[in-house]
């Protein structure tokens, strides 16, 4: 099967990416020392086959007025599309998105330490993702683990990560297979995320491609994936397309979006079993709007744990639902324009005051108020001109 065929979801990189792995290097602008109080570093992964962007992006963000400036720039870093933070801000690991690398049908997992003073990047190393586009990675609470989902692949891949941060061989691999009823989108197994619960017993890798969730007893020491004996996946609706999946901070809930069907469900988790049960299923998209031209694409619940956050695509909007935090089910708040074109990833930095869109075709980052009593967001005027966005991270800035 040709690469266009298997790699609908990412347009611009079928026709750019095979053979360029061999270019994977890391550099970086010269860092400055934080000069202000009250701020974060947000970390911004890209997709860099469009030609317009460099690598990962820096910026530091204002707690008090939503300002974002830029800071510093990773270069030569290829397809650094999600990235994630380890537990003690150390170190920082991204998904290299790519077709190919060393090859092989791969992509690649490139490790960095953070400097401790400028928030600056060093890389490590890299490896094989073992899976063609890998879109999404995660570390494990006990920084021993960094987590990788491959899109083309359709499957899990599990590295330990060393004492200097370095990434080793991996330890596991947790292949997908199956299909489902949407045939340009669902002719293979497709991981799309893979998401660690608050104790990082159980690991939840969404398959766009099979409409399953499927659901991993994880060992945290071996870095070792198997079926969960109580339940091996929780089943979509047919041509739901799951993608992204997020906790609720009881741990009594967990929340799933739907990319093909545009809807959420709301599910009740057994901590001890691992286990899901369907609560409620809700729309992303307003009453009477259609679906055509539009997807999900990712999903966060508020710090307070009161509000519910969803990213469309298309229809270029945040959708927001309250928590009942008694039974999980949603009420519906609002929708809110995102103020650019095809929001990918979004976050909502600590204190739960902003929520960030990343729009990848309108090349800007987006700088929403939450109003944490109401759930309401509200545009603050503030707006980062970063090329082709779509993974943000936070870290506190350093004090050095």
């Amino acid at each position: 099967m040709s690469i266009k065929n298997k790699f609908t979801r990412r347009e611009f990189l079928a026709t750019s990416l095979a053979g360029a792995a061999s270019m994977l290097l890391a550099g970086q602008t010269k860092g400055q020392t934080r000069k202000t109080a009250k701020e974060m570093l947000l970390y911004i992964g890209t997709y860099t086959s469009s030609g317009k962007s460099q690598g990962i992006y820096v910026h530091k963000f204002d707690l008090e007025t939503g300002k974002l400036t830029p800071w510093q720039t990773v270069k030569d870093v290829l397809e650094p599309s999600f990235l994630t933070i380890d537990k003690n801000r150390q170190y920082l690991y991204a998904a290299n998105e790519l077709l190919e690398y060393e090859g092989k049908k791969a992509g690649a997992v490139s490790a960095f330490a953070i400097d401790q003073k400028t928030g600056n990047l060093r890389f490590l190393n890299r490896q094989s993702s073992l899976g063609g586009a890998p879109c999404f990675i995660t570390a494990s609470e006990n920084r021993k683990f960094v987590l990788v989902a491959n899109y083309l692949g359709g499957n899990v891949a599990v590295y330990p990560t060393e004492k200097d941060g370095r990434l080793g061989a991996s330890t596991d691999l947790a292949q997908h297979t199956g299909f489902g009823p949407n045939k340009d989108r669902q002719e293979a197994a497709h991981a799309h995320s893979i998401t660690l619960d608050r104790n990082n017993r159980f690991a939840f890798a969404a398959d766009l491609g099979i409409d399953k969730l499927m659901i991993y007893a994880f060992d945290a020491q071996k870095g070792k994936l198997k079926p969960n004996e109580a339940q091996a996946f929780y089943q979509t609706k047919p041509g739901a397309g799951p993608r992204h999946f997020s906790f609720h901070k009881s741990g009594k809930f967990a929340f799933l979006i739907n990319e093909l069907d545009l809807t959420i469900t709301s599910l009740a988790y057994d901590e001890k079993l691992g286990t899901l049960k369907e609560i409620q299923t809700v729309p992303t998209l307003p009453a009477g709007v259609s679906g055509a031209g539009s997807s999900c694409a990712d999903i966060h619940v508020a710090p307070n744990g009161k509000f519910l956050y969803g990213s469309n695509r298309g229809h270029n909007s945040i959708v927001s639902y309250r928590i009942d935090e008694e039974t999980g089910r949603l009420e519906y708040l609002e929708h809110v324009s995102t103020g650019g074109k095809k929001p990918r990833n979004f976050a909502i930095e600590p204190s739960g005051k902003f929520l960030l869109v990343a729009n990848q075709d309108s090349d800007n980052i987006v700088v929403l108020r939450n109003d944490e009593k109401t759930g309401k967001l509200q545009t603050t005027g503030n707006v980062a001109q970063v090329p082709v966005p779509v993974c943000l991270k936070f870290i506190p800035a350093f004090t050095g």
